[in-house]
C-alpha cells in the first residue's frame, strides 16, 4: 500500500499544475498510464486564450465563450475562468514556458486568432504550444522532491469507504495496475484528483492520442459521481488526411491566419455555410466539411494557405510545415487534404468552481471534467486555459481542506480470477465499438443511429461485463471497459436531447430550443452494469 497526501491521476497540463501548486507542502503521487508527456496537452498546437492585449477585455472573451457556447455555458464558470486567464499565463511563463515573441507588439508575445475569437487573444509557442508546455512543467515535476511519478501506471478504479465497509463515503484513493510489473497495487490518499483527459478513442478517427479513453468519467460514474454534457463530443474540422498520418491535427490557426477551406475543384465553400466563413465555431465548420463530403462523395476537403510565404509560413507553422513535407506535402504550394475527427469531449465529471465532484475527497479537473465553460461547444484555445485555472482552484481547495485520517484498504482481490484465454476479444470489442460510434453518433445524428448503438453497447456491456469478472485485468482491459460505459454515457445524453445544438445535431429535432437546459444524468447501484465491479 502506497499512501500520500494527494493522488493525481494523470499527467497533463491539469494534472502537472495540480501537481505543483500542491508540491510544496504536499506529498503528491502522479499516475500516467504511459510516459509523463504520452498525453492530449502534448499534442495541442494552437494555444492558449486569454485576455493580454491592451484593446481586448474580459467581457469580449466571455461573449465570444458564451457564442460559442451556444447557450450553454455557466456564466460563473466561464467569468471564472476568463477572470484568472491572466494570471494563469503568467504563471506558465513565470515558470518558464518559451511562449513565441513579439517585439513590435506591446504584450511582448505574438498572440493569433482563432475560429470564434472576435480578438487575437491566443498565445502560443510557434505550433507545439501543448508540447512546449509540457516539456517545461515535465522537468519541474521530476525535479520536485515531494512528487513521486509513476509511469506506465493506469487506474483501474477509484476505492470508495462505503464500498469497502468503511464508514467514510469519500474516496480514499485508487487501485492502479502496474503495467510492466503486471500487478495491481492500492494508493491510499487523503484527496485525489482526477485528471486523465477525454473520450476521443471512442470513435474510429480521432486526433486524440491513443490515452485518451475517457478513464476518469467513467471511474467518476462508478464511484457514484453525476456526469453532465456527454452528448458534446467536439470534431476537430481539419485533421490531416492521409494514409500514413495518424491523427495528426492541423491547428485551427491555419484558418486564424487565413486559410481557406476548398472542394477539390478550388472553390470555397464556407461562405456559403456562415458569414463567418473560416472563422466560424468548430462545430459549424465541421458540420460545412461533412455536408461538402457527402453531398459530393468526396473523401476530403482541402485547406489551402499557400498564399502565404514559406518564411511566413516557417515562422508560425514550422511543425505543420515539415510533417507535411514529409507525407510529400509542400504547404506553401499546395492545399492540405483535411477531414473531421473526434477532437474534443465537452461534457464530463459534474463539479463547482472548486473542481469538487459529488464524492467527498474527489477532484476533477481539465477534459474530464464538466466545469460549465465550454456549454454545447468549447471556443478554440480555452482548453489548456481552462486546465491552469481549475489545477490552481482544485490545489488551493486542497491545501485548504480537513486533514482525514485514512483507513486500512483491503488489497485487490485475484484469488477468484485466471489469465485470459482470448485477449483477441478486446481487440474485436475496441474495433467495432469505435466504428459504430463513428457511423452512429458522430457529427450528424438520428433518433435511428442513436438506438442501434445503444443496443450494440449493450451487447458488448455483458460481453466486457463477463470478461472484467473472470480474467486479470490488463491495460487493454481497463480501457475498453472505460470506454464502453463511457460510449453509453455519450449515447443516452444525446437520446435526452430532442433539439440541435452546438456540437449535437440531430436530423430529427432540426430546431433549437428557446431555454437551454443541461443534460445530468445520475448513478445509481443500477445505473450501469460495470458500475457494481470495484474489485474481485
Amino acid at each position: 500500500m502506497k499512501t500520500f497526501d494527494v493522488l493525481i491521476l494523470g499527467s497533463g497540463l491539469a494534472g502537472q499544475t495540480a501537481a505543483l501548486r500542491l508540491a510544496d507542502t504536499h506529498r503528491v503521487a502522479l499516475v500516467t498510464k504511459r510516459g509523463l508527456a504520452d498525453g492530449a496537452t502534448n499534442w495541442a498546437q494552437g494555444g492558449i486564450a486569454a485576455v493580454l492585449d491592451p484593446t481586448d477585455d474580459v467581457d469580449a472573451h466571455v461573449a465570444d465563450t458564451c457564442i460559442a457556447g451556444a447557450g450553454l455555458c455557466d456564466p460563473h464558470a466561464t467569468r471564472f475562468v476568463v477572470d484568472n486567464g491572466r494570471q494563469a499565463i503568467e504563471w506558465l511563463i513565470e515558470r518558464g514556458v518559451p511562449f513565441t515573441r513579439d517585439t513590435a507588439s506591446e504584450v511582448g508575445y505574438h498572440l493569433t486568432r482563432e475560429g470564434g475569437h472576435g480578438h487575437r487573444r491566443i498565445i502560443h509557442a510557434a505550433d507545439a504550444t501543448g508540447a512546449a508546455v509540457q516539456k517545461t512543467l515535465n522537468e519541474q515535476v521530476r525535479a520536485h522532491p515531494s512528487i513521486s511519478v509513476f509511469e506506465q501506471h493506469i487506474a483501474v478504479d477509484l476505492i470508495i469507504g462505503s464500498k469497502i465497509g468503511h464508514g467514510e463515503h469519500g474516496c480514499l484513493g485508487a487501485y492502479v495496475l502496474d503495467v510492466d510489473g503486471d500487478r495491481v497495487e492500492t494508493f491510499r490518499a487523503h484527496a485525489t484528483i482526477l485528471a486523465t483527459g477525454g473520450a476521443g478513442k471512442t470513435y474510429l478517427y480521432t486526433t486524440n492520442p491513443d490515452t485518451a479513453t475517457g478513464d476518469g468519467v467513467a471511474m467518476a460514474w462508478r464511484a457514484g459521481c453525476r456526469v453532465a454534457n456527454m452528448e458534446f463530443i467536439q470534431f476537430h474540422p481539419t485533421c490531416l488526411y492521409h494514409p500514413q498520418a495518424k491523427s495528426y491535427l492541423i491547428s485551427e490557426a491555419v484558418r486564424g491566419e487565413g486559410g481557406l477551406l476548398k472542394r477539390a475543384d478550388g472553390s470555397r465553400f464556407m461562405p456559403e455555410h456562415d458569414q463567418r466563413a473560416e472563422l466560424a465555431p468548430r462545430d459549424i465548420v465541421a458540420r460545412a466539411i461533412d455536408f461538402e463530403m457527402k453531398r459530393d462523395g468526396s473523401d476530403c476537403v482541402f485547406l489551402d494557405i499557400s498564399h502565404k510565404d514559406r518564411h511566413f509560413l516557417e515562422a508560425h507553422f514550422p511543425n505543420i510545415l515539415a510533417r507535411c513535407m514529409e507525407l510529400g506535402i509542400d504547404i506553401a504550394r499546395e492545399p492540405i487534404p483535411v477531414v473531421p475527427a473526434a477532437h474534443y469531449t465537452c461534457g464530463g465529471v459534474l463539479t463547482d468552481l472548486d473542481a469538487c465532484t459529488d464524492v467527498d475527497a474527489l477532484y476533477a479537473i481539465g477534459e474530464t471534467a464538466c466545469t460549465g465553460l465550454h456549454g454545447a461547444n468549447r471556443l478554440a484555445s480555452n482548453s489548456l486555459l481552462e486546465c491552469v485555472v481549475f489545477g490552481e482552484a482544485a490545489a488551493r481547495h486542497i491545501a485548504v481542506g480537513r486533514h482525514r485520517s485514512l483507513p486500512e484498504i483491503p488489497n485487490w482481490d485475484e484469488s477468484r480470477v485466471t489469465d485470459a484465454d482470448e485477449e483477441v476479444v478486446i481487440a474485436h470489442n475496441w474495433d467495432e465499438l469505435r466504428r459504430f460510434m463513428w457511423d452512429y453518433v458522430g457529427i450528424v445524428r438520428t433518433d435511428k443511429r442513436l438506438e442501434r448503438a445503444q443496443h450494440r453497447i449493450r451487447l458488448l456491456t455483458r460481453e466486457i461485463e463477463e470478461y472484467y469478472s473472470n480474467f486479470r485485468v490488463t491495460n487493454d482491459l481497463i480501457e475498453l471497459r472505460n470506454l464502453v460505459l463511457t460510449a453509453d454515457l455519450i449515447v443516452r445524453s444525446a437520446m435526452k436531447r430532442k433539439e440541435s445544438r452546438g456540437l449535437h445535431f440531430s436530423r430529427d429535432y432540426m430546431e433549437t430550443d428557446e431555454r437551454p437546459r443541461n443534460t445530468v444524468l445520475r448513478p445509481s447501484p443500477k445505473a450501469h452494469p460495470l458500475g457494481s465491479l470495484p474489485s474481485r
